[in-house]
């Protein structure tokens, strides 16, 4: 089994108008409501690739049952640790340019972190676990390290796709893969990165330190995949961009779908940007049909 995890996961409550004047009247033209946060996102991604997979994290409150109530819909388990304080909801408009208006985190209990950790030891060996998304004020930093340690420990294959500095704590754990985009890939190493060179550069210093796959995204110019034997770089398809939210989720949880299908890193990678690239075209999140579509003008080469 899959197991997203999702720390901060959120309602995201979708407005579209024509246009926006601050500080005055603004009426939407409609709106729409989904749950939210990067676990969950890549939980959604790959149930529509048909995945079975699980979502654990914390909810509480209305928006949290909104969210458990949605993904059950859709066909995914969910295990989440039930919390006093209520699930945040993040504000994304949408006009001619897109803002998003993200909400704080809810306070967390020690009792109910230890609850979490939990559910997290019972997982074994036949599972994977996705890590994805912030983490809240109220958990410490540290948090995510006690989870891969976990993992580690039980020999589960984990997926991290979180920024901050605390990535480099968790990379003495050698998780399977690391999915930062280029700017993030930059602020761990301080630098700037403005190259395909520079991305290949650093993503090979993030395998030598403990990563055993990593692929960055780098927007419409395509993404990288590097670890110890490969090189992989590939386009993404041309199209209308609608929505930028989830697209690198929608990365994350097509490439591991089809890798547990193929083994193949190589596959694994083109349906990866093909996912991306779909959600990325659409105003939610991508369909099979659309990321079969997609396969095949996404082309893989080595990196020279």
């Amino acid at each position: 089994m899959i197991y997203t995890l999702t720390l901060n996961p959120s309602i995201d409550y979708i407005v579209n108008l024509n246009s926006f004047e601050t500080g005055a009247l603004n009426r939407m033209d409609d709106s729409a409501m989904y749950p939210g946060g990067k676990g969950i996102n890549v939980s959604r991604v790959l149930k529509r690739l048909g995945v079975h997979n699980c979502a654990l994290g914390f909810i509480g409150g209305w928006p949290g049952q909104y969210i458990e109530e949605s993904i059950r819909r859709e066909g995914i388990e969910a295990q989440f640790t039930k919390i006093q304080a209520p699930t945040r909801i993040n504000i994304k408009l949408k006009t001619d340019l897109e803002t998003e208006i993200n909400a704080a985190g809810p306070m967390i209990t020690l009792k109910e972190q230890k609850e979490l950790i939990q559910t997290i030891e019972s997982l074994t060996s036949d599972d994977w676990l996705v890590l994805a998304g912030s983490i809240p004020k109220s958990l410490p930093a540290t948090f995510y390290e006690e989870v891969v340690s976990i993992s580690k420990k039980k020999s589960i294959p984990t997926v991290v796709d979180v920024s901050g500095d605390y990535i480099h704590s968790l990379l003495k754990y050698r998780p399977f893969l690391l999915k930062p985009n280029h700017h993030e890939l930059g602020e761990w190493f301080d630098v700037k990165i403005q190259s395909k060179q520079e991305v290949v550069f650093y993503a090979e210093k993030l395998v030598e330190m403990g990563a055993q796959n990593v692929i960055v995204s780098m927007a419409g110019n395509g993404a990288i995949f590097v670890n110890e034997s490969d090189v992989f770089i590939g386009n993404v398809p041309k199209g209308k961009v609608q929505n930028s939210v989830g697209a690198g989720d929608s990365l994350v949880g097509g490439f591991l779908a089809e890798y547990i299908a193929t083994n193949s890193f190589e596959k694994a990678f083109q349906v990866g940007i093909a996912s991306g690239s779909a959600t990325a075209f659409s105003h939610d999140l991508c369909e099979e049909k659309e990321v079969n579509e997609l396969k095949s003008h996404v082309h893989i080469t080595k990196w020279k």
